[in-house]
């Protein structure tokens, strides 16, 4: 493709170079590639602009003139450019691909994955961008970030439509909106699900965190399905020509009536216009039941016939890491959840409350070098959910696990256990365990590893963790 194709403001003598691919990591520059120099937090990418040259950069995305003998495109905003960049050279894919943007604090994964499963019952083949894990034409890959960097997501988008999808289920982290990595995507429909505390160490303000969310819904999505029994979405479908809007608590476009859940699952009346049916779920609580509804309402809007998405929801399989059993045959429930936010904690050990007649554990700890102001909430609001708690580690990356772990207890009660070591936190959570409680295992979810300083990760898995400390339990004599 010619330079002028690719991105407008080209030297006359440039036009017609021909770029071959794009980068923004020098070290995945190859031979034709157009450089974009991205300002980074802590790396600015005008100055790998020489090896990006060295390796075959026929041209360069500049915010500063570099005078290196390459081309350059001057731009008020590298990272702006890239995206409509992207989608330009990769032939403008979700001009076809039916793309559904998920964003909101928490129920994002879920709400994703049964979106997925929803348009794939009704024979759209359709693809998955997520935390946990990414699918391409029916091909799982790893996941590196929530939202891919603009070029990579285009890119994504084109091999997807070449491996026969014909739609995708997205999750939107308010980092790529804000740094502009979504734009230039035609959304057929974005979902919010709700905004409570996280992500403060990024934007300055619950306002700022807001803002970065709205922008999804600024660029006329074909359908904008907002939670308004969150008091965020009820301002956004303010501003929102013709929202379709989804709630328990409150008259919405899509409502769940007679809401029932239990270890076994979820059942509820949807109220539509005058319709109402009956829909089972497998997923345990009162938040994932917004999460089926926002599902159920978006493919609902895209085409997808009401007995189709209700014979679906049935058989949803679980998300790794989302409220997720762990059975070895023991008489209480072991659950593992990503919760690692207040709210989400405190819709987690609710929901948990709703399943036993029992005691609640929790094991749960707060991650490093992150939003510090929620670490003693969440020490309180374990304290007041739980009958027993024990703090531990999360990934603590650069910061001493201790030092987290003490302003967590700060909010906490003074009847609360501290073990910075997971395992030994999860073994005895499970040790104390009796028949008819549910444990849960709170913050990392799907989450293999765990981080240190230096970004140094050893293998840890919740769920494996746990299991193995149940078997080795009934292998005690």
């Amino acid at each position: 493709m010619r330079l002028h194709q690719v991105i407008a403001g080209a030297p006359a003598a440039a036009r017609d170079i021909e770029v071959t691919n794009l980068a923004y990591d020098n070290r995945a520059v190859e031979p034709g590639a157009l450089f974009f120099c991205v300002p980074g937090f802590t790396r600015d990418g005008h100055d790998y602009a020489p090896d990006a040259i060295g390796r075959g950069a026929v041209a360069l995305v500049v915010e500063r003139a570099l005078d290196l003998g390459a081309p350059e495109i001057r731009v008020a905003s590298v990272r702006e450019a890239m995206a409509p960049a992207a989608a330009a050279f990769y032939g403008d894919p979700t001009a076809a691909l039916q793309v559904t943007g998920v964003t909101g604090t928490n129920g994002k994964t879920t709400t994703a994955f049964l979106i997925r499963e929803l348009l794939d019952a009704a024979g759209l083949q359709t693809g998955l961008l997520g935390t946990v894990k990414s699918v391409i034409g029916g091909e799982e890959r790893e996941v590196q970030r929530t939202t891919p960097e603009a070029i990579d997501l285009q890119r994504t988008f084109r091999e997807m439509l070449d491996a026969g999808d014909r739609a995708c289920s997205i999750e939107v982290s308010s980092h790529a909106l804000e740094l502009h990595r979504a734009d230039a995507v035609h959304f057929a429909a974005a979902i919010f699900t709700n905004l409570t505390q996280d992500h403060l160490d990024f934007h300055e303000t619950m306002e700022d965190y807001f803002r970065a969310k709205q922008r999804l819904f600024e660029t006329g999505p074909g359908a904008a399905v907002i939670n308004v029994d969150d008091p965020y979405g009820a301002r956004l479908a303010g501003t929102v020509e013709n929202p379709v809007t989804f709630a328990v608590d409150r008259d919405a476009t899509y409502r769940a009536l007679d809401v029932e859940t239990g270890l076994s699952g979820s059942r509820f009346t949807v109220l539509v216009g005058d319709d109402r049916f009956e829909v089972g779920s497998p997923l345990r609580g009162t938040f994932n039941v917004y999460n089926v509804l926002g599902a159920l309402a978006t493919a609902h809007r895209l085409g997808v016939g009401l007995d189709t998405i209700a014979g679906a929801i049935e058989h949803a399989g679980q998300v790794p890491g989302r409220f997720e059993p762990v059975d070895e045959g023991q008489g209480f429930a072991v659950l593992v959840d990503y919760a690692h936010t207040p709210d989400s904690l405190e819709n987690v050990l609710a929901a948990a409350r709703t399943l036993t007649e029992g005691r609640v554990h929790v094991v749960f700890g707060c991650g490093g070098d992150r939003d510090r102001g929620k670490r003693p909430l969440m020490g309180e609001i374990a304290t007041r959910l739980a009958d027993r708690v024990i703090v531990t580690s999360d990934n603590p990356r650069s910061e001493d696990p201790d030092a987290i772990v003490a302003e967590i207890l700060e909010g906490a009660g003074s009847d609360v256990r501290a073990q910075v070591d997971r395992r030994s936190a999860i073994a005895e959570a499970i040790a104390g365990a009796a028949a008819g409680d549910v444990v849960v295992i709170a913050g990392k979810g799907h989450e293999q590893g765990q981080e240190f300083t230096g970004g140094h990760k050893i293998p840890f898995d919740d769920v494996t963790v746990a299991r193995e400390v149940l078997r080795s339990a009934a292998l005690t004599p």
